[in-house]
């Protein structure tokens, strides 16, 4: 409930009043029962409230008796990441792939919108035939209009993917950013490449991936990407949307796992996050966690910051503080070994393609079969013209 305080805060809503169900079945109609449904709408004509937003994903018609019954506008958690989403996005990519969402869920809403009208007449004579109803015209302009949004996204995609080339040819070594909304991921980014992009305490304050070259003493340059927050229950529509901008993530050859160290749910949302790299296919790439924000709590976090390091001897965790800078030349320390780690993988990868014979590349062709399973070819003659 508390994050939900923060996304409608992040919305521009003021949250005045919660109210908690205890209920292990769903009710059908109108999700929370009609005693709780009663309570709610006292509390809200109480409080002069506008808006009831629920923690939970509504179904279109819970969604459509409960505006009914409390004669408030009501809003789902899905609906309301959305509209944050929408607020945030600044970059073309970023609008179309929010653009694309909200389609989709105006697709699965709108027996909200239409319930209430008739069958329209069609055909031609006196009587006509049954016609289309004005959900039916809706949902085939929703469909035509999410077919155009995902064309356009998928010419932004490769757009992204022939700059993602290049990066390649040019064996470039790339680091993405990830972590819970509001980890802090756009301040440490900043710290990092001094970028200066847009950074506060709220959810979502990031949408768009942004790269920057990050220079590290004795290896080179480095791309680094800031990417958006994930949170609990993200909403299948933004996964599938945002696929273009999560595509920094599955492509990078280092993933930072940033993580609120002073969060009382850390774990919970490390899990959250893990649960969402696995789904998108980027749980197999080398991970390095960073622990932020030890600022905040110096009694827990008393060692400072602090370079950890797995079975093997590799990088695996940094405490810091993106804020202050306090821990980032730990960071930078192991982002280098890692890139170094990479190049030297890149450069023996290389020299082992190099020296195998060519029919180690290519596979024997398969025995030449029967003569009589081609068409027999007839024997041509030749005429010579002897003067």
């Amino acid at each position: 409930m508390a994050e939900l305080s923060l996304l409608a805060d992040s919305a521009g809503s003021i949250p005045t009043a919660s109210v908690i169900a205890r209920k292990g079945r769903t009710d059908p109609a109108l999700f929370i029962g009609s005693g709780k449904a009663n309570e709610l709408k006292r509390v809200m004509d109480e409080q002069n409230a506008e808006l009831a937003i629920f923690n939970h994903p509504l179904s279109p018609t819970q969604q459509r008796n409960l505006e009914r019954h409390l004669d408030h506008h009501v809003m789902d958690r899905t609906g309301l990441i959305l509209d944050i989403f929408s607020q945030r996005a600044q970059s073309h990519i970023g609008k179309t792939q929010v653009e694309l969402a909200h389609v989709r869920y105006r697709m699965s809403r709108l027996v909200r919108a239409w319930s209430h009208l008739e069958r329209q007449r069609g055909g031609i004579g006196v009587r006509g035939g049954p016609g289309e109803t004005q959900m039916e015209l809706d949902r085939r302009m929703l469909a035509t209009k999410a077919k155009r949004l995902e064309n356009e996204l998928e010419k932004l995609q490769r757009q992204q993917r022939t700059q993602r080339r290049a990066r390649n040819r040019k064996d470039v070594f790339s680091v993405s950013l990830v972590g819970y909304t509001n980890a802090g991921k756009s301040t440490l980014f900043n710290a990092l490449t001094k970028a200066g992009t847009y950074a506060a305490d709220q959810l979502f304050a990031t949408l768009d991936t942004t790269s920057r070259k990050v220079h590290l003493e004795g290896v080179g340059s480095i791309v680094v990407s800031d990417t958006v927050g994930f949170i609990r229950d993200l909403p299948h529509q933004l996964v599938e949307a945002f696929r273009a901008t999560l595509d920094e993530t599955i492509h990078a050859d280092l993933i930072l796992h940033v993580i609120d160290a002073c969060s009382p749910v850390a774990r919970e949302q490390k899990a959250e996050v893990e649960a969402v790299l696995e789904e998108i296919g980027a749980d197999e790439i080398p991970r390095i966690e960073v622990m932020n924000k030890i600022d905040q709590m110096p009694q827990t976090f008393a060692r400072g910051a602090v370079l950890e390091r797995d079975g093997l001897g590799f990088p695996s965790q940094v405490f810091l503080s993106a804020r202050t800078g306090v821990g980032l030349d730990l960071l930078r320390s192991a982002l280098a070994e890692c890139s170094q780690m990479t190049d030297r993988i890149r450069v023996e990868h290389n020299r082992a393609k190099k020296q195998l014979a060519p029919d180690e590349f290519l596979e024997p062709l398969p025995e030449r079969p029967e003569t009589s399973e081609f068409n027999s070819i007839p024997n041509r003659g030749y005429f010579s013209n002897d003067a």
